[in-house]
Parts: structure tokens; C-alpha cells; sequence
């Protein structure tokens, strides 16, 4: 149990923020996982990536000028998220 309550605080003010944008179609830029298809390079797997909200949800995923070490940094990322789910044999 931590004693700031910091756990609860931020999930819970992310989830608002999203909802809010979502909501009163603000077209905010956030993090969110969303499903990629072809976004970096990334197929068939959900990855936390910038996305706007606006009323119908994601509107655009946002594609950063990543470089190259970053890059492969979320392919790696994203790799051992499908091998993890490979693994729960969904």
C-alpha cells in the first residue's frame, strides 16, 4: 500500500483526461495503446503510441519521428509483447 495513493491517482487522471476528450471532442493529443497496423512498422499488436482523441475515440495515431535506436526499441517492445501473448495461448 503506498502511503501517497499515487497508484490510484495517475491511472485515474489519465483515464479522465481521455474521457474528457473523447467527450467534448477536444482532438487532445495522448498516450494510449491502440491496435497498429502498420503504424512504425508494428502490426497486429497494441502498443502505446500518441494518438488524438476527439468524439469517435482515436481519431489519428500520431507517427513520431522516432530514430533509429528508439525505434527499435518499441519493434523490441512490441515483439515481447506478441511472444508474452503467445504465451497465455490466445
Amino acid at each position: 500500500h503506498l502511503k501517497t495513493g499515487s497508484a490510484y491517482y495517475a491511472p485515474s487522471s489519465a483515464a479522465v483526461e481521455m474521457v474528457d476528450a473523447i467527450v467534448k471532442n477536444r482532438n487532445r493529443i495522448l498516450p494510449c495503446s491502440v491496435w497498429l497496423e502498420g503504424e512504425y512498422g508494428l502490426n497486429n499488436v497494441y502498443c502505446g503510441v500518441p494518438v488524438k482523441l476527439g468524439s469517435n475515440g482515436v481519431e489519428k495515431i500520431i507517427q513520431l519521428n522516432l530514430s533509429s535506436k528508439e525505434l527499435n526499441a518499441l519493434k523490441e517492445s512490441a515483439d515481447e509483447v506478441k511472444r508474452n501473448i503467445k504465451k497465455l495461448n490466445f
